[in-house]
This record gives C-alpha cells, sequence and structure tokens, in this order.
C-alpha cells in the first residue's frame, strides 16, 4: 500500500487511529527523528523519541539498552518527518515481534488531529 508521494505504509493503523488509541492508551507512539528536528517542530504529545540511528538496539527485548517505553503488549505507531525512516523503523519493530504500522510524518499525526508537544 502506498500514501501520497510514493512511501510505503504498512498495513494497519492510520494516523487517525493512531491519535485515538493514543488518547486512551492503546498504542505506543514512536519519533524516530533525531533530537534536532524534535527540537524545531516537537513530537507527538506522548510519543516515545527513539532515534532511527539506535532503533535496533532499543527495540530488541533482549538488548540491555532495550526501551523499557516499548510496552510489547501494546502495538506501536511508528513515524518520522515523511514516512521513509519510520518505514525502516517499522521493519525493525516487526522484526522483534512487535505489532507496528507506519502511520507517516509528523504532519500526518497534526493533520489527524493529535496534539504536538514541545520540549
Amino acid at each position: 500500500m502506498l500514501r501520497s508521494g510514493g512511501q510505503p505504509r504498512t498495513p494497519g493503523m492510520t494516523a487517525k487511529d493512531a491519535v485515538e488509541k493514543a488518547a486512551t492508551g492503546d498504542v505506543v507512539v514512536v519519533d524516530v527523528r533525531d533530537a534536532g528536528e524534535l527540537a524545531m517542530s516537537g513530537k507527538a504529545k506522548g510519543a516515545v523519541h527513539i532515534p532511527l540511528a539506535v532503533i535496533r538496539m532499543q527495540a530488541d527485548p533482549s538488548s540491555p539498552d532495550f526501551n523499557p517505553a516499548l510496552d510489547q503488549s501494546k502495538p506501536i505507531a511508528v513515524y518520522c518527518a515523511s514516512g521513509a525512516r519510520s518505514s525502516m523503523a517499522a521493519q525493525v519493530f516487526q522484526n522483534f515481534g512487535f505489532e507496528v504500522s507506519n502511520i507517516g510524518g509528523l504532519g500526518h499525526w497534526q493533520m489527524a488531529g493529535g496534539e504536538i508537544e514541545r520540549a
């Protein structure tokens, strides 16, 4: 399935679904952009920040660097700026057995009614 701009989208949850599920605590939202991008634009409210560069270590439940904010009993909604890096991150999460959906970019989150928080 392709989203506008030709970016592959992991089937499953849409950005709107993710916003709704985040409001009830039924999804873990993960931002895979770098720290500079977060400083400039903020992040989805409640999102866990795991830069793509360290995703393999922090998404691996057997790693000492596993991110404890990743609740393995909940689906993951991952995003970046446009959907390209989050597509790569979604594959990593899938490889570790997570249920994951690429919801695209931060703009998709905002257009779906999601709030932005700034550090």
